[in-house]
């Protein structure tokens, strides 16, 4: 499951293939989307939740309370379950989607870090990343990215500096959980289930507030 971008997106992976998936693109509804999503992938399947064997969430980069309900989702999947929950990088997500839709390498990902910024990480392959990920704004970083092509949502809302958009503009799941089962199969390890933010959240205590106290 991923909820690090504007799409709520879950699917179910039987370890060679996508067997359901859900997605649905509503950037101020993650809460209310997300659990109904894991039951239609479950009944499309016919499987109940106790099948599941492990949990897969995308980490970010994305927007604070966003990325918070798909983790603390799996977390607690996880944790009634008894299973191992692993985390994957959004953007490598993406890129493999990419990769998936014919784009190969090298190439990069950006995403929507609102702030007029992007979320945004080279790729030599759609399975290969190259450096960390990082929040700039588009201007800032088109010298480092022209000449490639760019994939995901960002690129197609800064046109000007990302010319050779494409797609798909959001991540789903189903590229998330072949991934998440490619590198798990040839033994690599996946990242911890802790968000990766890159940046202060947008929300933030006011400063110099007035403190009322009881007398």
């Amino acid at each position: 499951m991923d909820t690090a971008t504007p799409a709520v997106t879950v699917a179910l992976h039987d370890g060679t293939r996508v067997v359901a998936e859900s997605g649905q693109v509503d950037a101020r509804r993650h809460g209310e989307l997300l659990l109904p999503a894991v039951d239609r992938v479950l009944a499309e399947a016919g499987v109940k939740l106790d099948a599941v064997t492990e949990v897969v969430v995308g980490v970010g980069p994305g927007p604070y309370t966003g990325l918070r309900v798909g983790l603390v989702t799996a977390a607690t999947f996880g944790s009634a379950l008894s299973v191992p929950v692993h985390g994957i990088c959004t953007l490598d997500a993406l890129a493999y989607a990419a990769g998936q839709a014919g784009v190969a390498g090298p190439f990069a990902v950006a995403t929507d870090a609102r702030r007029k910024e992007v979320y945004w990480a080279r790729y030599e392959d759609p399975v290969t990343r190259t450096g960390e990920p990082a929040v700039d704004r588009p201007a800032d970083i088109a010298e480092q990215l022209a000449g490639l092509p760019v994939a995901g949502a960002g690129a197609v809302l800064y046109p000007d500096a990302f010319p050779d958009a494409r797609g798909p503009e959001h991540v789903a799941a189903g590229a998330m959980a072949a991934l998440a089962a490619e590198r798990l199969a040839a033994g690599d390890a996946l990242l911890p289930p802790q968000p990766l933010y890159l940046r202060r959240p947008d929300a933030q205590v006011p400063k110099n507030y007035k403190v009322v106290t009881p007398k």
